[in-house]
């Protein structure tokens, strides 16, 4: 038994760096897409940058501190709490970023032409900023005390330098993980986003099976199927999410509401796995499924590691453009009478005195044609 157990903790950390390597790799290359390609700078893909930097740390910083917590370090225990909370930080980051950019798609949808008024850079940067603050609240929320200090000095579990073996389970009350993080963090965000992109499912099919803008304007169904095809890209990302993180949480509630129940180590490891495999599935999925992310990928990898030269990226204005408004568009044909208007003011100016024409022919050539100049000296001759 000592044996298998070793031989499977030996494969959990070695598919632990592989992930480790693919997250930072591949959230990295999307910071860097979002960077070398202006059309992908919109408030959506702000989230989205926002949910990769979660990720990039995830790969960098907590899976190497969940290595050394599988090895059964022995450590102080606010030591081994603060690294159970900064998982739990970036956590509940990636699910407000979530939450955020589904916000973000139903804004978009619904309220189409004033969509740029409403969700404005500076408004998604504080929106960011509010997801990274609530996220370092409810993380940070055990080490202000709940959290199993008492109970392991009640059992006798713990000295009196505050010694223990780091695990997430000897510091981390079930009680907060269940109904606190899980019952009040976790779940409501995934139900109340899958109710929203129920919505936006509804309504971009019901404004593409409309003949609405069939007769008047083509630019609608286009704007309509674009945003279709991101929505399930997005929704796609969430679906992921939610099943990489549900059987650990599945298994905190059977350890909390069963104390006696048998988890086996392995099945402990492999939801572990899908936490953090979770970090390296993003870069995929927006790889495969947005157009944009895979040119971009494309022109990094030939010209940053194939050293290769690449034509810039093309910019695609129209493509995250404000769904036209047919009002507007009916209130614009009113504008041809200034033309007339422009044209009819010239002709009074032409019933000047001959000689005064002569004079300013002569002072203003270049307004005058190539020609006209060999005739008046022929009319003055």
């Amino acid at each position: 038994m000592p044996g298998a157990l070793l031989s499977a903790q030996s494969l959990y950390i070695g598919m632990e760096v592989v992930i480790a390597v693919a997250s930072v790799i591949g959230n990295v290359m999307v910071v860097w897409a979002v960077k070398i390609n202006k059309s992908l700078r919109d408030t959506t893909f702000c989230f989205i940058v926002s949910l990769a930097l979660a990720d990039i740390a995830v790969g960098a910083l907590v899976i190497p501190l969940a290595i050394t917590i599988s090895i059964g370090l022995q450590t102080h225990f606010y030591s081994c709490l603060l690294v159970a909370c900064t998982v739990l930080v970036l956590t509940q980051s990636s699910i407000l970023a979530l939450l955020a950019i589904a916000i973000d798609r139903y804004l978009r949808v619904k309220i189409p032409t004033r969509y740029k008024r409403v969700v404005t850079p500076r408004r998604a940067g504080l929106a960011v900023v509010i997801c990274w603050t609530v996220a370092f609240i409810v993380g940070l929320t055990p080490m202000l005390g709940w959290n199993n200090l008492k109970r392991l000095q009640q059992n006798g579990s713990i000295s009196s330098d505050l010694i223990i073996t780091c695990q997430f389970e000897n510091v981390i009350s079930m009680d907060y993980m269940v109904y606190f993080n899980f019952f009040g963090w976790v779940l409501p965000p995934l139900l109340l986003m899958l109710v929203i992109y129920a919505e936006i499912f509804y309504m971009i099919h019901k404004q593409l099976s409309s003949k609405k803008f069939t007769t008047s304007h083509a630019d609608p169904n286009k704007y309509y199927d674009k945003e279709l095809n991101l929505a399930k890209s997005l929704a796609l990302v969430l679906f992921l999410f939610a099943i990489s993180w549900l059987p650990l949480h599945i298994i905190n509630c059977i350890t909390l509401f069963c104390p006696e129940c048998n988890k086996p180590i392995v099945l402990l490891y492999i939801a572990i796995l899908l936490t953090h495999g979770n970090s390296a599935v993003n870069p995929i999925v927006y790889a495969f499924r947005i157009k944009k992310f895979r040119s971009a990928f494309r022109k990094i990898w030939q010209q940053y590691f194939c050293c290769k030269d690449t034509p810039a990226l093309e910019i695609q204005p129209s493509d995250r453009k404000e769904m036209p408004n047919p009002e507007q568009q009916q209130a614009t044909p009113p504008q041809p009478p200034q033309k007339d208007i422009q044209n009819s003011d010239p002709p009074p100016e032409q019933p000047p005195p001959p000689p005064e024409q002569l004079q300013d022919q002569r002072t203003e050539p270049p307004q005058q044609p190539k020609e006209h100049p060999p005739l008046l000296e022929q009319n003055a001759v």
